[in-house]
Formats: structure tokens, C-alpha cells, sequence
């Protein structure tokens, strides 16, 4: 779907429908000074520079850079996976989004998650295996983009992680982690053992590892477009690693794969200050969410109050456990269940949330409230999310592409096929199908996508001129991340940079958790004042970002906590 925005559009809280806007209003996109991108690892960096400098638009390098992290982060995303798309067109600027999120298998019930008892798997029973595949989108999503963004030829976007597959890469230091916490479940899983292990162990950082069915895969692919991955012998391997998957197995045919589609989406967008925040609609609970915090935020002087005041972090936690109550309760596949979007980021109802929050103590439980529209339900709870990859690129055209890309938890479902790991993205499913007597809106069915915290975004100004986009990893952190982000970058002022390192709070069942190691950990006892139940924990981040600078020039930003690097061009 397609939003035009323009300064006449700037009053507007809620950009929920198209919009038909007289073409003397709209006002093309000024030419970006340079280009530029960011990725969560500096070869598929490279590679989006590299496309760039030949040429190519943003969306040519987002479609390189996610075909890289294939290669060389395994353990997070790839074309075995899916994800989401925000894209401006510098030319017409037009803001659309695509949905290259999994589907569920035909085979896939409700009860897909239950075990015999009529309870809910554990996490870890779920996981590895056949049950937790769902049909990868992220090659179809890439077609649809190349095909209306595109320049370079589809077959020059696969040069870079063919020979990166073909001739050897590094092992890196998140995914040597992530093969050292796997190796007792590895044990049911030997072919994807005989891809990464190296003399029956996971070999150290540094190892160079090659994957010559998947640079195969990807050179049939590029010649035969994505049908070479979704017909034929391609969709024949993965749908047999599933039914005959070592653990968990369950059908998948290559009905299921023939039938994938990826679908444009309504962008979702809103008002915060003086810019309009644009995020992904669901399946992606990403865009509601983060706009629903920021317009619980908006009443209070954030600005005024800045960074390092309790005060700012007790409203962004009351804010953030309010909101998500809301994300676990209304929102999911479209297709399947009502989603009341609007009501959800409705200013109206927004500010009945917002009134909750007292600046005196905490709220202690947070129930989610009753948009305008919603229709009974319940609350689901949260289920684990993790893994994922953010990369940003914008070209001199002034398009600015921001994909999320997943293939869940470290190495999805420990299944391979060619040389690429499928997902197990059917566990951001809730694992019950019913709760107090009620359907839950994010329970299995066949052809669904999974709610996802992926939370691509593009930030625009007063004169509808895009000047910040933001995304990140790590599961349910997600949300919170860009939220946080957008909070330091409009409100305190940080640079892209700085707003994404900065330190991140989060919550548990328990209550509030605070970022281990950063400037929040000086917030842990004025907040327990407030009667919070506060804890310090590494989080595992990994956000990527640009801006636009005053005098034209965009800057990409890279989380320190990851390798990941921006690349100017």
C-alpha cells in the first residue's frame, strides 16, 4: 500500500488510509548529497556499497546486503527466513511496505503447539524441528522490491555473497557463540553439523567456513529468478527436511512453498512532535506498538527532562508495559483477525492511556485497554523471540530502503536444505489457541503469518522530507529499541549513533530490567523508589540507523554492540 506525504499531510495524526493528495502538493524528495548504508556485519556492508557504487538503488543494495548476512550470519537471517520492508522513492515520494513474513504450512492447526496433555509445549521442545518451519518470504519480498525499485540487474545483486559462499568467510564472533550454545541440541541435527562443525566441534572465531550449495542455489536463483527457490528441486529439499526433519517432523509440500506470496501492506504511521513516524502494519506488531509508546510519552517533557533523569525512564517503562500490553492482546495477521490499528493509535484513546501513568509511583500491573473498534478477546502473554538482522541503505535518488530480516532463534530450526537454514518462525505463534474461554488472535492456523516485533521504520519532517530510519534485533527488544531510539534522537538530540548505543530498558514478568553496563544502571534506585521492581541484565541488541544531516548528507549508525558497520558512498 502507498502513502504520499507531503507538508500539507503534516497536521494529520494518523496516516491510516491512502491518501489522494493534488500533485501541485507533493514535493519530490530533494536529492540526497550521498548515499549510504548500514548492516549488522561489515562484508554485507560492503557488499550494499558495493551496488551502490555500480549504480544501484536502495533497494539493489538491501537486497545484497540481505542475501550477504545469508552467507556470513547464519545463525540470524537469510533467504531460509522472512522479513519486512519500508520504502520511500526519492522521485515520487511515495512510501510503501512489503510483508515477506512466513506462512504456515497447510498442515499447521491450531494445536500445533499442544502437547499431549492439551498444554503448551515448553519453549525448548518446540523449537528445534519440523513443527516450528513456516514458509520462507524473504526471496519473493526481494522480487517484488527489485522488480518496482530495482536498477541493476537481479543476477548483479548475488555476485557479492556468491563468492563470499563459494570461496570462503570468516567465522564471526556471535556466530561462533551461537554454534558453541547449540552443540548439545546438534547432536539429534547432523547435516547442519556438517556445514559448521569442523572435526565433530564448532570451530573457534576466525575459521573459514564455505557453503557451496548455498552459492549454488544462489547462482540458479539468479538466473532463474525466485521460482529456482519456491518450484522444483529446491522446494522438493525443503519441504523433505521438514516431513522427515531428525526432531519434530510434520508435512510441508511444495504446494505450500508454490503458494508463497509476499504482499504489499498499509504502512501504519503517526504523529509525534513535529514528525511523522512511519512503521510496518501487521503481521508486524512493530509499527502500532512503537507508535502507540511514543504517543503515551508525548504529554511529558522528555525533552526538558533529558537522559539522565528517573523521571524520563519511569514514563518510558510505564509507557512501553502499557503498550505491549495492548501488542499481546490486539494484534495479528490481518488476513485472519479483526486488528484494530486505528483505534490502537488513535490520539483519543492514546490519551486515555497515556492519564494511567503518574509520576509518582508505579502502575505495578498493566492490562491492556479497549481500542475503538477491538473486538472481545484476551491476552495471549508474549511468546520468545530472537536472532534477526536490520539493514538500512539509502541512494542518491534520495530512496530509502529499511529491511528487517529473520530467521527467528539462533540458526532457526537447526534444519537445512541447499545449503540454507530454514526458520522457526511458527513459534511466534501462541502456543495456545484459546485462553479464558476465548480465541487468541495469534494462534496457529494454516497460510497465517506469525506477530512479529520486526520494526523497520522511516521518520519524516514537517515538509514530508524523510530524514531518519531505524530498525534492530533482538526479539521483543525490538519494539523498544527503535522506540527508544526515536525517544534520544527527537527529544535528547543524539545523533543516529548515539541514539542506538545508548542503553535500553526493557521488562519481565518481574518488572523493569535496565541495560547491564550503561549510564542506566544509575536509574535502578530511583525507579525502585517509585515502587518498581527494577533488574540489571545484558541485552542482547544489535539496532542499525541513518540520518539526514542539516546541510543533505545522510550518516549511517551501527549498534557497538555489534561488528556491524554504515558505509558512506
Amino acid at each position: 500500500m502507498t502513502f504520499r506525504l507531503s507538508a500539507a499531510l503534516a497536521p494529520l495524526a494518523l496516516l491510516t488510509t491512502t491518501i489522494a493528495v493534488p500533485a501541485p502538493l507533493l514535493a519530490r524528495t530533494p536529492v540526497a548529497l550521498n548515499a549510504t548504508v548500514s548492516a549488522a556485519d561489515p562484508r554485507a556492508a560492503q557488499a550494499g556499497q558495493e551496488i551502490l557504487r555500480q549504480g544501484g538503488s536502495a533497494t539493489d543494495a538491501a537486497i545484497a546486503m540481505m542475501l550477504t548476512l545469508g552467507v556470513v550470519e547464519p545463525h540470524n537471517s537469510g533467504i531460509g527466513g522472512g522479513g519486512f520492508l519500508m520504502h520511500h522513492d526519492g522521485g515520487t515520494g511515495l512510501l510503501e511496505s512489503i510483508d515477506g513474513r512466513e506462512t504456515a504450512p497447510a498442515a499447521a492447526r491450531p494445536d500445533r503447539f499442544l502437547g499431549p496433555d492439551g498444554k503448551p509445549l515448553p519453549f525448548i521442545q518446540a523449537w528445534p524441528g519440523g513443527y516450528s518451519v513456516g514458509v520462507p518470504g524473504n526471496l519473493r519480498l526481494a522480487w517484488e522490491a527489485h522488480r518496482k525499485w530495482g536498477k541493476l540487474p537481479w543476477a548483479d545483486l548475488f555476485q557479492p555473497a556468491i563468492k563470499l559462499a563459494q570461496n570462503g568467510f570468516e567465522l564471526g564472533e556471535r556466530t561462533a557463540t551461537a554454534l558453541n550454545r547449540l552443540k548439545d541440541i546438534w547432536k539429534d541435527f547432523p547435516e547442519i553439523q556438517s556445514y559448521f562443525w569442523v572435526d565433530g566441534a564448532p570451530p573457534p572465531v576466525g575459521t573459514l567456513l564455505k557453503n557451496p550449495p548455498l552459492a549454488a542455489l544462489y547462482k540458479r536463483v539468479a538466473v532463474e529468478g525466485p521460482d529456482a527457490f519456491y518450484l522444483g528441486e529446491n522446494a522438493q529439499a525443503i519441504a523433505r527436511a521438514v516431513t522427515d526433519a531428525p526432531k519434530n517432523p510434520v508435512p510441508m509440500t511444495t504446494a505450500d512453498l508454490a503458494g508463497y506470496t509476499a504482499k504489499m501492506r498499509k504502512p501504519v504511521c503517526g504523529k509525534y512532535r513535529a514528525y511523522t513516524v512511519c512503521g510496518m502494519g501487521p503481521a508486524s506488531a512493530g509499527g502500532v506498538t512503537v507508535l502507540e509508546i511514543l504517543g503515551m510519552v508525548e504529554r511529558f517533557p522528555l525533552g526538558q527532562w533529558g537522559k539522565d533523569d528517573p523521571r524520563s525512564w519511569h514514563v518510558i517503562g510505564e509507557a512501553m508495559q502499557l503498550a505491549y500490553a495492548d501488542r499481546d492482546t490486539w494484534l495479528g495477521d490481518p488476513d485472519f483477525v479483526s486488528v484494530p490499528v486505528a483505534g490502537m493509535i488513535d490520539p483519543a484513546y492514546l490519551k486515555r492511556r497515556s492519564a494511567m501513568i503518574r509520576l509518582d509511583r508505579s502502575l505495578r500491573t498493566y492490562e491492556p485497554g479497549t481500542p475503538p473498534g477491538a473486538q472481545p478477546r484476551t491476552a495471549a502473554g508474549p511468546q520468545p523471540e530472537a536472532g534477526t538482522s536490520h539493514f538500512v541503505a539509502v541512494d542518491r535518488n534520495g530512496d530509502v530502503a529499511s529491511w528487517t530480516s529473520t530467521i527467528e532463534s539462533f540458526f532457526g530450526s537447526q534444519l537445512v536444505a541447499n545449503g540454507v537454514i530454514l526458520n522457526n518462525e511458527l513459534t511466534d505463534f501462541s502456543f495456545a489457541p484459546e485462553k479464558d474461554g476465548k480465541l487468541v488472535a495469534n494462534r496457529v492456523e494454516p497460510g497465517k503469518r506469525p506477530l512479529s516485533s520486526m520494526s523497520p521504520t522511516i521518520v519524516y519532517d514537517d515538509k514530508g522530507v524523510p530524514i531518519f530510519t531505524v530498525g534492530a534485533a533482538g526479539g521483543r527488544t525490538i519494539i523498544m529499541q527503535v522506540a527508544k531510539a526515536l525517544i534520544a534522537h527527537f527529544d535528547w538530540g543524539l545523533s543516529a549513533q548515539d541514539s542506538i548505543a545508548h542503553g535500553l530498558i526493557y521488562y519481565n514478568k518481574d518488572g523493569l530490567v535496565l541495560e547491564q553496563g550503561t549510564s542506566l544502571e544509575a536509574m535502578k534506585a530511583p525507579l525502585e523508589k517509585l515502587g518498581h521492581h527494577v533488574t540489571l541484565s545484558p541485552l542482547g541488541l544489535k539496532a542499525n540507523a541513518a540520518e539526514r544531516t542539516a546541510d543533505g548528507h545522510w550518516v549511517g549508525a551501527a549498534d557497538p554492540r555489534s561488528p556491524g558497520v554504515s558505509l558512506q558512498e
